[in-house]
């Protein structure tokens, strides 16, 4: 499952028959992430006409999770232009929201459909993409005296330590690509045990 996903938040602004179209791409990882952005530009924008989005969880190319909204505008002028562009770029774990100010020039169903895929493709243009990475938690169990090695280790396949708890022994909660684990697990030796896996 190889596809590319956006590294950080970017923005692109468009104007067309007076019209404002700001357009948002945020990387999520599920479709609460992607609606708690849309609600964030809710408020941030409230005088907007529009907030029209779309997005797509997992692997563009065999959607597992796809969504859209036209928010208003005509049926099929918005929300499906934009997850098209996403389809067509092969983008996953990501959801694009232009916002639009209404200019009071009336753009018809093919201008709006061209205005917000344009707005789309804006923001794609300056994305900076990433191949994504399948990541999975792990708890790693050990105790005191080979934490430090641990986290060399853990750090070593690009992991991350994300909790650690203290207690008869330290389990360490970690984080890293699912390709990994096996390695990890292999450099743990007689140090320590990987307690338990669940997928993100």
């Amino acid at each position: 499952m190889t596809y590319q996903t956006l590294a950080k938040a970017v923005t692109a602004r468009l104007e067309i028959k007076k019209s404002e179209f700001i357009a948002y791409a945020y990387p999520v990882n599920n479709r609460e992430q992607a609606m708690f952005h849309v609600e964030q530009l809710r408020e941030k924008y409230p005088d907007a006409r529009h907030h029209c989005w779309a997005y797509i969880i997992g692997d563009p190319n065999n959607t597992t999770s796809a969504g859209f909204d036209d928010d208003g505008e005509p049926n099929g002028t918005a929300g499906r232009p934009i997850l098209n562009v996403l389809q067509h770029k092969a983008i996953g774990n990501i959801i694009i929201i232009v916002v639009r100010y209404f200019g009071g020039i009336k753009l018809g169903a093919g201008g709006l459909t061209r205005a917000y895929a344009g707005s789309a493709q804006a923001v794609v243009d300056v994305m900076r993409l990433t191949p994504y990475v399948p990541m999975t938690e792990v708890k790693i169990e050990t105790d005191f005296a080979n934490e430090s090695q641990i986290r060399y280790l853990v750090e070593n396949v690009g992991g991350e330590v994300i909790d650690v708890n203290y207690g008869k022994a330290v389990i360490l909660q970690v984080q890293l690509a699912e390709k990994e684990v096996t390695e990890l697990a292999q450099s743990l030796g007689g140090m320590a045990v990987i307690v338990n896996e669940n997928d993100n």
